[in-house]
């Protein structure tokens, strides 16, 4: 006898499921991205996953991300998988690729830094994305993924 597939998080009808996230960076991408003032978002966390183990995912109704927020998603998760949902069925699956920190993305860690001191856009260049290292651009100090701090 075949086995029933169950659904462990409901689905959307309309809008955006970032999938195989790290289940503990899903609340950290929730608070990047500002989703607790969205309309309706759902949430799955330590989830089975067959490549993972565990995985994480977040399904955000009505709404498609702009290429600025899938890029921060790539600081934190780089292996996250985004599916655009219309009539809850899947129009679009692609993964996120890290290709540059945006201007203003993170705060540098150093508190000698200019764009701690004054009104500078903050800039940072990638050294080397697994495991994510930057420079900032400024001061070059070289910044690590576990030091980062989301603006």
């Amino acid at each position: 006898m075949k086995a029933k597939k169950v659904l462990e998080v409901a689905a959307i009808e309309n809008g955006t499921v970032l999938d195989h996230l790290p289940s503990e960076k899903v609340l950290k991408i929730v608070e990047i991205l500002a989703l607790h003032q969205e309309s309706r978002i759902t949430l799955g966390m330590n989830l089975e996953s067959k490549k993972q183990g565990k995985k994480g995912i977040i399904k955000i109704e009505g709404r498609d991300l702009t290429e600025e927020e899938m890029n921060k998603i790539a600081i934190l998760a780089p292996e996250v998988t985004v599916n655009q949902i219309k009539n809850y069925g899947v129009i679009k699956k692609k993964k996120i690729v890290l290709r540059e920190i945006e201007p203003n993305t993170l705060r540098c860690n150093n508190p000698n830094c200019i764009t701690n001191a004054e009104s500078v856009a903050t800039k940072f260049h990638i050294l080397d994305k697994k495991p994510l290292k930057m420079r900032c651009y400024f001061c070059e100090r070289s910044i690590e993924k576990e030091e980062m701090i989301f603006l």
